[in-house]
């Protein structure tokens, strides 16, 4: 899997001590970073897990090839392919050039460590409630490439920033 060509990348709004989620659900929803998911994503195929996908209000993605990573009946996951791996996930789609990987927490864990891009949304806020944490990041593993805060005018009104990292090379 490591000499696959292919841009492995990992999209995920975290806050401040790395959490994702809670009860089921992302920890808020700003309408600039469900933007940014989309504008990144349209077009590629995303990897997530069956906890993930049921969190989605309206199912499968739209204009994206979405590939469901669970044990559970295939009929229960309309517009989506459905793996029982990751390994059968990423030669489902091994002709494309980039994936994403977009959740939840066990998937991250286990993906990380192929992951060549990720796409952070760093929300400037820790949520005390949260359940469900991504993985600790080390930088000194990855080069960030971008980065554009936003203060929101959003309702929650947490600042947030988008930063685009690469995994550096090793030398």
């Amino acid at each position: 899997m490591t000499d696959n060509p292919q841009t492995i990348a990992i999209i995920v709004a975290l806050d401040e001590q790395n959490a994702i989620g809670r009860n089921g659900d992302l920890l808020c929803h700003l309408p600039g970073d469900l933007k940014h998911f989309k504008k990144i994503t349209t077009g590629h195929t995303v990897i997530m897990g069956r906890k993930t996908y049921k969190s989605l209000p309206k199912g499968a993605l739209p204009n994206r090839t979405n590939i469901v990573i669970t044990s559970d009946v295939p009929e229960n996951y309309p517009g989506c392919t459905v793996v029982r791996s990751l390994e059968e996930a990423l030669s489902r789609c091994s002709d494309k050039e980039k994936v994403f990987i977009i959740g939840g927490g066990k998937l991250y864990r286990s993906t990380l460590y192929l992951a060549t891009q990720l796409y952070l949304t760093r929300i400037h806020h820790t949520f005390d409630d949260a359940d469900t944490f991504f993985p600790e990041i080390d930088f000194n593993e990855w080069e960030i490439t971008g980065e554009e805060r936003h203060l929101s005018n959003d309702n929650p009104p947490y600042d947030y920033t988008f930063l685009s990292c690469s995994r550096k090379k090793e030398s």
